[in-house]
């Protein structure tokens, strides 16, 4: 069994299930090119592993505060390993609170541990975690979340907080994300059967397309060509494989609630 490590030996994978070398594959490097290209980004857009959930971290500064937004493109997203990633989506903002280390005596958590948790060896922390809790409740129902905007193609979280007054220069922000797996770091994504079975298709209604032109044609020793009958056979495959990405291999729709 063959196995796919990158770019060239998948498109060579793909090209010999059609039947290269035995038989010529009439279509253009660039052509198939464009089809592996075709094939990832529909992989991309549906396939559960296709993206990882990331938790991206940045400290404000003055850019982002006169912006009003924080820039996530690709060029400027660095993960922990200063590799840069591709967020396509923002599920949340993390709330970012000193209130574990807060120094004033008039907040409600200090007073709380002053008087029920002043030791963790000599007190219990059961009315301690409830109330805590209860307060997070509280909080979560009266000020919610911080509501956020983030579009793919555009590459900017738009945060609908205070900016210059709830956050300043410094502030850390730790947003949840989902990021694509770049096959050029993760060559095992090369190996995927779906990927490689919908790139082939591709490739295959491709060849279907430049030969339908020539219908009825007859080459010496009376072969006639067929495109039309390859790029039905493909369209099928297509959809086939698009049906199977659906039901087996795409997550669910959340549900959002308002």
């Amino acid at each position: 069994m063959a196995v796919v490590i990158d770019r060239n030996t998948f498109k060579t994978y793909c090209l010999r299930r059609l039947g290269f070398p035995t038989i010529e594959i009439n279509v253009d490097d660039d052509q198939v090119e464009d089809r592996i290209d075709d094939a990832l980004q529909y992989w991309q857009d549906y396939h559960f592993d296709a993206t990882q959930k990331i938790y991206y971290v940045k400290q404000l500064d003055a850019t982002d505060m006169a912006n009003k937004y924080i820039d996530m493109r690709p060029s400027v997203t660095l993960d922990a390993s200063n590799t840069a990633v591709n967020i396509i989506g923002v599920t949340r903002i993390f709330p970012i609170s000193d209130s574990i280390n807060t120094n004033n005596m008039f907040d409600l958590r200090y007073q709380l541990r002053l008087n029920e948790l002043y030791d963790f060896t000599s007190a219990s922390y059961v009315n301690y975690t409830l109330t805590q809790q209860h307060l997070r409740s509280l909080e979560i129902m009266f000020t919610g979340e911080v509501p956020i905007r983030f579009q793919r193609h555009m590459h900017r979280l738009y945060c609908d907080w205070g900016w210059g007054s709830t956050v300043k220069v410094g502030t850390p922000v730790i947003a949840e994300c989902y990021a694509l797996i770049k096959p050029e770091s993760f060559t095992d994504v090369w190996n995927d059967r779906w990927l490689k079975e919908y790139a082939t298709a591709l490739i295959k209604r491709n060849w279907g397309t430049n030969l339908k032109k020539f219908a009825g044609v007859q080459l010496p020793g009376g072969v006639v060509l067929n495109g039309q009958t390859i790029f039905d056979e493909a369209t099928e495959e297509i959809k086939a494989l698009e049906a199977e990405m659906t039901n087996s291999y795409s997550l669910p729709v959340e549900f959002y609630l308002n």
